[in-house]
């Protein structure tokens, strides 16, 4: 104990004696409370900012101090009621490769139509991107059964918002800026006036398109183009009031909190953003949109989502924008799955909608869903609008689709909101997008209670269809959209006779939203076997082993009597051809081989098989049984078949002092039943038994109704044929 006490007064002294520098950021979890983390910080050189991170709850704070976190954090943890430390990441919105292609016919739309209530572009109410996802048929099917589209609160963690925008003012709630700890969550706050030649801006509807920042088209007064393109100091601004434009274009009535996390030049820190995320969960957002990405892990970033998770807070982010796949080039927060679903970018017109776009990152570990990320019309700070390129502009497409979902279920919580996504148009798995891209609609419809019209119908032609045992019949299944559905629809077919099979091929269409997807069902049936009585075959001669002992009986007569003749002439010969005549007779009568039994020696005294019917392909069991133990040496008994269908070992072994012993009858398939004869012989004794091979059964004559089921996410259809096998 004394050495460790040492060591950790080595340890404070040399952190003392460490140079002054800029001053770090540790994010502390702890289970002290404030004033006992102020008693830790007094003892070693850090102070404790006295907001907590995690609001209410009180337990996560932020220490400022001069040390070199690598040295401070093992100390931290290593006390007594401090549950983690980690160091306070800097962040940056600015960066990937998204940049500017060409600029959408929208930006120059600006006749003013009524969106909702409002008064807005459009341009931006009615781009391509809106139907890429579906947008209108969602917004319509809630409408038309007097719903709003979009409820409760969606939060955006950002650079905050233009509070004025008469797209969205009328949906904004105050929100809050944690950059400077006051309330309202306004990006306007960070422009100098004293930059701008004319201040505020004035809006130019006529103003031709001007690049910023290279990842946004904004069409904004000249002054306003000539101070941010370019100045690291607006490296970021407007993205904010971007993101929210695309999160109030999906849901046009959900109520919007601006959380202020980030800079105008791009920058923001990890304390902020986990303190966004408890302030958004404890100020009632039922969702949190996170556009923004980086590559360190966070365990107090996985706690807040978690928490957030918990409470029922639907969260989405960007998937980013370096063209890397996913594992093993994770970022956060999309690759924390369990609580958030990651958003790849698509293209945003009918010919690049199922093509990645070339930034978006891919891959299982952070990808979730795509949605459109290439010039997106959005709302623009100074009550105009811009055009965005990045996975930034993809992720409010789901966290305004959480706010829609929400209007049907207002208990829904992260785990039905991401199963419902889920039911989005497959692309290319190779192209790493997840489940494919966003539906609006089917999201919709497929949330349990939607109340929405069926997705599609399926039906079979022809209606019945008769065969003959061994034969197919074939049907053809459709499946029909409505209400614009373009879902992946699986097949399945039940009901098929013994002895036969049904299958649907493809097993899986996807419906375009308006036109029938067709599939091949088909039966399949087994013919039936020759099942009549076994044939038996006549015997044209007695056994091998019979032929051989009658050749050897009748060469010992005949050497018996060359031997009589030859004693006449030559007592030798005699001698000689008296041997060879009775090992002759003694190999005739004693078994081939094995020694003649003796006095008390077994005889084989039967052979079975079980079972003795068996269909071609399985096996039996054979077994012989002497007519007592076997002698010292064992009974060696030979085994043969008479048929090719079922075949036997050569011979089996009675062990000494065994009665009998097993052997193995392999058959062949067959087209019709064969009978086999197993012939076992030992000590001049044969025994047979019988065994018959038997073709399958075939599919048995019948009427049969055959119930073919389209499957889509929680929607099933069923459509059912008759078919009648004689």
């Amino acid at each position: 104990m004394k050495r460790k006490l040492w060591l950790v007064g080595v340890l404070v002294a040399l952190l003392w004696a460490t140079p002054a520098m800029a001053d770090n950021r540790i994010i502390v979890r702890t289970t002290l409370g404030l004033q006992g983390l102020q008693q830790i910080c007094l003892a070693h050189n850090c102070t404790v900012v006295a907001t907590a991170l995690d609001g209410t709850l009180g337990q996560v704070f932020v220490l400022t101090t001069t040390l070199d976190p690598a040295v401070l954090l093992p100390i931290l943890q290593a006390l007594p009621g401090i549950v983690d430390a980690e160091v306070d990441q800097l962040l940056n919105l600015v960066g990937g490769l998204n940049v500017v292609t060409t600029t959408p016919a929208g930006l120059t739309d600006t006749s003013p139509v009524n969106y909702f209530g409002a008064t807005v572009w459009n341009g931006y109410a009615n781009q391509p991107a809106a139907s890429v996802v579906n947008l209108p048929a969602a917004q319509n099917s809630l409408t038309a059964t007097g719903r709003h589209p979009g409820s409760g609160i969606v939060a955006d963690i950002d650079t905050g918002v233009d509070p004025n925008h008469p797209a969205l003012a009328g949906v904004l709630l105050p929100g809050y800026d944690f950059t400077r700890n006051q309330v309202g969550g306004s990006e306007i706050t960070d422009l100098n006036p004293t930059d701008f030649s004319t201040y505020p801006p004035p809006p130019c509807p006529t103003c031709a398109p001007a690049k910023v920042n290279q990842s946004t088209v904004a069409v904004v007064d000249q002054s306003t183009v000539a101070v941010v393109d370019g100045n690291s100091k607006y490296a970021a601004f407007g993205h904010g009031t971007m993101v929210l434009g695309v999160i109030h274009l999906v849901a046009p009535t959900v109520q919007l909190l601006p959380l202020k996390a980030f800079h105008s030049d791009g920058t923001g820190s990890l304390s902020d953003i986990l303190r966004a995320i408890y302030y958004g969960v404890q100020n009632n957002a039922n969702a949190i949109n996170m556009s923004f990405d980086f590559k360190t892990p966070s365990p107090e970033l996985a706690k807040a989502l978690d928490y957030a998770s918990q409470l029922g807070v639907i969260c989405a982010a960007s998937a980013g924008n370096d063209a890397q796949a996913g594992p093993p080039n994770l970022v956060y927060p999309a690759a924390l799955q369990s609580d958030v679903m990651g958003v790849a970018s698509v293209g945003s017109t009918t010919l690049t909608m199922n093509t990645r776009s070339s930034f978006s990152n891919f891959g299982s570990g952070i990808v979730w869903v795509a949605a459109p990320g290439e010039a997106i019309v959005t709302t623009y700070p100074f009550s105009t609008y811009a055009a965005g390129w990045g996975t930034s502009f993809s992720a409010p497409f789901v966290s305004g689709a959480a706010a829609l979902l929400r209007t049907l279920n207002t208990s829904i919580n992260e785990s039905v909101a991401a199963t419902a996504v889920a039911h989005a148009v497959p692309l290319n798995a190779t192209i790493g997008l997840g489940n494919g891209r966003l539906d609006v609609n089917a999201a919709l419809q497929s949330l349990p209670g939607s109340g929405g019209t069926p997705d599609f119908s399926a039906s079979a032609a022809p209606s019945s269809e008769t065969i003959t045992a061994g034969q197919q019949a074939s049907f053809t299944v459709s499946a029909v959209p409505s209400g614009g559905f373009h879902q992946m629809v699986t097949w399945s077919c039940t009901g098929a006779p013994a002895a036969a099979t049904c299958a649907v091929s493809p097993s899986l269409v996807t419906l375009d939203g308006s036109n029938p997807a067709t599939a091949t069902a088909t039966l399949t049936t087994i013919l039936r076997g020759e099942l009549s009585p076994p044939l038996v075959l006549p015997r044209k001669g007695p056994p091998m082993e019979l032929w051989w002992a009658l050749a050897t009986l009748f060469a010992c007569v005949a050497v018996l009597a060359a031997t009589c003749r030859a004693s006449r002439w030559r007592p030798g010969l005699a001698a000689a051809a008296g041997v060879l005549a009775v090992s002759l007779c003694t190999y005739a009568c004693g078994g081939y081989g094995n020694p003649p039994p003796g006095p008390g020696s077994p005889t084989l005294s039967s052979v079975g098989v079980n079972p003795a019917t068996v269909t071609g392909g399985s096996s039996s069991t054979g077994t012989v049984t002497l007519s007592g133990p076997a002698l010292s040496y064992g009974a060696s008994v030979n085994l043969s078949s008479s048929a090719s269908a079922a075949t036997v070992p050569a011979g089996v072994t009675v062990a000494a002092g065994a009665t009998s012993a097993n052997f193995t009858v392999t058959t062949s398939a067959v087209t019709a039943s064969t009978p086999v004869t197993i012939t076992a012989s030992y000590g001049g004794t044969m025994k047979t038994a019988s065994l018959t091979v038997n073709p399958p059964a075939g599919t048995p004559a019948g009427t049969y109704t055959l119930t073919i089921t389209g499957t889509s996410g929680n929607l099933s259809h069923s459509t059912m044929v008759q078919v009648i096998v004689n």
